[in-house]
Parts: C-alpha cells; structure tokens; sequence
C-alpha cells in the first residue's frame, strides 16, 4: 500500500529542459539545439553526479540553472527549472540575483576565475553578505570568520586579509565554497571543481563538501568526468551524451550494472590502477644523461663583478662532472 502522507524534500526540478543557440538568420531566431528536453530531480542532501564527455551539455544545463546563460548566444526554448517551488526561467533578471547565493549557488572549476585579483578574500566572501543581509559589518565579519573556520582554512586571520593569489589552489577552491555556502543555499552546483587540483587536495575538497552537505542538508548537483569521484560521492549518477539523457540511476545501478552502450563504453574507458607490464627495451641508447649538475650565481653587489663560490666554480661548465 502506498502511503500518500509521505512527501520528498525535493530542491531542484529539470521539467524538458531544451536550451537552442540564438540564430539571428533563423525565422524564429532558434538554430541548433544544445540540451535535448532533459529532466531530472535532486533532493535535499542527495549527490546528483551529472557526467558525459566534453560537449555533452553538462555545464549548460547548469548554467540554465543559474540564469547564466549567455543572452547573446544560447536560449532555454522549453522546460521548466524549479527550484524550492520557483520556476527561475520565469524570474527577472533582479529575482535571480536574489535567488543566486541564497536559494542556489555555484562552485566552478578554476577558482581564480571566480575571485576578483585585486581584492581581499574576505571583503569577498562578505560581500555575498552585504548584498543579501542587513547584518552590521561586524556582524558580516564574525559570520566570515566562522564559515573560513567551517571549510577548514588555517590562520582565518591572516587568510581574511589575503589577495587570491597569496594562497595554493586548494586553499582558492576552499574559500569559493565558502562564498557559495554562507547563506546556506538549499542547491549547489559544483562544476568540476576538483579537476585543477592534486589528488590529495582533492579528496580535501571532496570531503569538505560532504561534510558541510550533511550539515546544512544541501542537494548537491557535481558535474563532472573523472568517475573515481563519482564512485565516492554519488547517490544518483546522471549520463549525458550530445546534450540528451543516455541513463540514469543509483551509484551502483549505473556503475556496476550499466545499462546503455554509452555508459559501458564510459566506465570501461577508466583507466586501471594496476600497472601493465612493458617489454624491456633493447634497442639503441639515443640519449645518456651522467652526473649533470646545474648551476647559479649573482653578483655580491649592486653593479660589482659576478663571483663565483668554490662549489659554483668546480661546475662551471654546464656539464661539469659528466658527459651529455
């Protein structure tokens, strides 16, 4: 028996989602068309992975979802995007900026393009504050300070008073989520945003997001290719190909027991752990390296004679100690 009193927490629903290029040549100014009636749903603290390969429509369909879509190329012609019951294709542009940050936010790939060079990382983070709250500033700063604290940023101090580029990727990427995350958005949209980092700061990032997800009961939609990600995060996987639907189902529906040519071909294109053994080499030695050592100097003073210590001096020569 069904119980009918049982409702879903449901954040984020994609009704036949097509998004065209402008074609200005065209009769109805419609040209090709980019994502295909797409649907799909994401529940408060669920991991949607959306993956495909490049050109599959991932980050449009989530550009579509942020109203970011770029007005003088790409249109969505058809569909729905609600979010906690909104459909944001009918909003203004001015209600959309209310709904970015507060119902919906987004963490990009390459942090640096999400931060403004010349300002400091925390008058940043609390300008999503300023713009959306009527908090005093110290009461902007104490909730800055907290959410650095929150993504497990060291010294918040002096990170507070950092330029984006006095700080390593990861220690970027942290600083976006917590941009993203201030004003407890019930949506994030990751995109890729683990790909321009190392593997152990990226499964930092992964983790921390997990963790703030669980918090705050955020749904979270990642987009990505790297499928090692999506065996460790996802509760639903998504497959796009050509800007269509391929499948979806559960991590371990789609992984495990795919059900789409597409899919298959998808999983059994990662690459194995497992190093495959190489027949040894034997032809021609083409190039010998031997004790090359490397070395540099500068003058003792300004506009004096470059010198030389003894350990500079017995290396002089570029291959000094061996032969190339």
């Amino acid at each position: 028996m069904t119980n009918n009193n049982i409702k879903t927490n449901i954040v984020l629903t994609i009704d036949k989602l097509q998004v065209c290029v402008r074609d200005e040549d065209a009769p109805d100014g419609i040209g090709s068309t980019i994502v295909h009636e797409l649907s799909l749903h994401v529940e408060s603290g669920e991991t949607l992975c959306i993956v495909g390969e490049s050109g599959s429509g991932k980050s449009v369909s989530s550009m579509a979802v942020m109203g970011l879509l770029p007005k003088d190329s790409l249109m969505a012609t058809k569909g729905a995007i609600t979010i906690d019951g909104e459909d944001v294709l009918q909003c203004t542009p001015a209600r959309m900026r209310e709904l970015r940050a507060s119902k919906v936010a987004m963490v990009f790939q390459e942090p640096m393009t999400a931060l403004n060079p010349v300002h400091k990382v925390g008058r940043q983070v609390e300008e999503v504050l300023r713009l959306h709250s009527r908090l005093s500033a110290a009461e902007r700063r104490k909730q800055v300070m907290a959410m650095l604290a929150s993504v497990h940023l060291p010294d918040i101090e002096r990170i507070y008073e950092s330029y984006p580029h006095e700080l390593s990727g990861g220690q970027r990427q942290r600083i976006v989520i917590a941009m993203a995350l201030i004003l407890k958005p019930k949506l994030l949209i990751a995109d890729e945003p683990t790909t321009a980092l190392d593997v152990t700061t990226q499964k930092q990032i992964l983790s921390l997001i997990k963790e703030l997800q669980a918090k705050h009961g955020t749904a979270v939609i990642f987009i990505t290719h790297d499928f090692g990600v999506v065996a460790e995060i996802a509760d639903r996987i998504l497959v796009m190909n050509q800007g269509r639907e391929v499948e979806t189902g559960t991590r371990e529906q789609v992984l495990a027991k795919p059900s789409e040519d597409y899919t298959r071909m998808l999983v059994s294109s990662v690459p194995s752990l497992t190093p495959t053994s190489k027949p040894v080499q034997d032809g021609e030695i083409v190039l010998e390296v031997r004790d090359l050592h490397k070395s540099y100097f500068k003058p003792k003073q300004f506009l004096k004679n470059k010198r030389w210590s003894p350990l500079q001096r017995r290396s002089a020569s570029p291959c000094a100690g061996g032969r190339l």
